[in-house]
């Protein structure tokens, strides 16, 4: 049986669920999804020995799996979850020939080119650019992190970051206040304090001026629709700061093939990107304003686009290794 024929194991370990599946060469087999809560769990290991013994998986040619944290030496540390996950346990368990362990922004970036079309949605036109100019994708979920893309002659390169950790950019004075309130409580004001499914919520806490409001990110995109003052200055200042970040970030890679969005809560705010003066933001970088805008912007809607990422890699890799 050659490798293409035979099975990959495919993960991707967010802060609160698991998602796993089987892969055939480059193709995600999307009838072998499967979602575990992590409560309660010990362990991905844990997660892969059921799935496994559910799906009576078996002679595997390679597993890959994307971890929501940092990667070192083939072991990753979740950021939001107590789990430390090893490729040399994750290899005994599954008994794969080979496994790989990659950041959950490197496996979004493997997935372009590899969803359907209508997965992949422009919000801000650019430029056109050549077919192996960089890429950047940006996860803003339930954290946030960023990852080139590029293409290069031994394939393509994804590497890893922790984007979301860097310093907040703040200009005005009601920003430096919010500034001082999340220093207050973190030590420090990160990006991921407010650009993400938990930033949203600690902006209109903030705003609100009930620190321990329990008022969820969806609920809050709810208010939005019905037009509620606290939750659409939430909305607006999160759509500020993300417009921001990504023209930083856009400077720093000069990502002439696309921005890719990916998340739950970039998707969330899409609707309102335009009223909340998104382009504006992005745009704003003085002498280098009409440079950005050679930059389009698209919303990934996939909600398994990791896993593409991890089968598209992992058939790349168990191919030459």
């Amino acid at each position: 049986m050659s490798v293409v024929d035979r099975y990959t194991l495919l993960a991707d370990i967010g802060g609160t669920n698991t998602r796993v599946a089987l892969a055939q060469g480059r193709q995600m087999l999307p009838g072998t999804i499967r979602r575990y809560a992590n409560k309660g769990r010990d362990s991905l290991e844990e997660i892969l020995s059921d799935y496994i013994a559910e799906e009576s998986v078996r002679d595997l040619a390679g597993a890959c799996v994307a971890a929501a944290g940092p990667v070192r030496d083939e072991i990753a540390t979740m950021t939001n979850l107590s789990w430390v996950i090893e490729a040399r346990n994750l290899k005994s368990v599954t008994g794969a020939e080979q496994v790989f362990v990659l950041n959950d922004l490197q496996a979004q970036g493997h997935a372009l080119g590899h969803l359907a079309a209508d997965a992949v949605r422009e919000i801000l036109p650019g430029q056109p650019a050549r077919a192996d100019a960089a890429r950047l994708v940006v996860g803003v979920g339930t954290g946030f992190n960023a990852a080139p893309v590029h293409e290069a002659p031994g394939g393509r390169l994804v590497p890893p970051s922790e984007a979301g950790h860097i310093t907040l950019p703040c200009q005005t004075e009601e920003e430096f206040s919010l500034k001082r309130y999340l220093e207050a409580k973190h030590e420090f004001a990160s990006v991921e304090h407010v650009v993400s499914g938990r930033g949203l919520e600690r902006l209109y806490a903030y705003l609100a001026g009930h620190e321990d409001a329990t008022v969820t990110g969806q609920q809050i995109l709810e208010e939005i629709k019905r037009n509620d003052p606290t939750a659409r200055a939430a909305g607006e200042m999160f759509v500020r700061f993300m417009g921001r970040v990504l023209g930083d970030l856009a400077l720093t890679h000069l990502p002439f093939g696309g921005i890719y969005l990916i998340g739950g809560a970039a998707r969330g705010v899409v609707p309102w990107l335009s009223e909340f003066g998104f382009a504006p933001a992005m745009h704003a970088k003085g002498r280098f304003s009409d440079f950005l805008k050679a930059f389009p912007v698209s919303v990934i809607e996939d909600d398994y686009a990791a896993l593409h990422g991890c089968a598209a890699f992992c058939a790349a890799r168990v191919a030459v290794e």
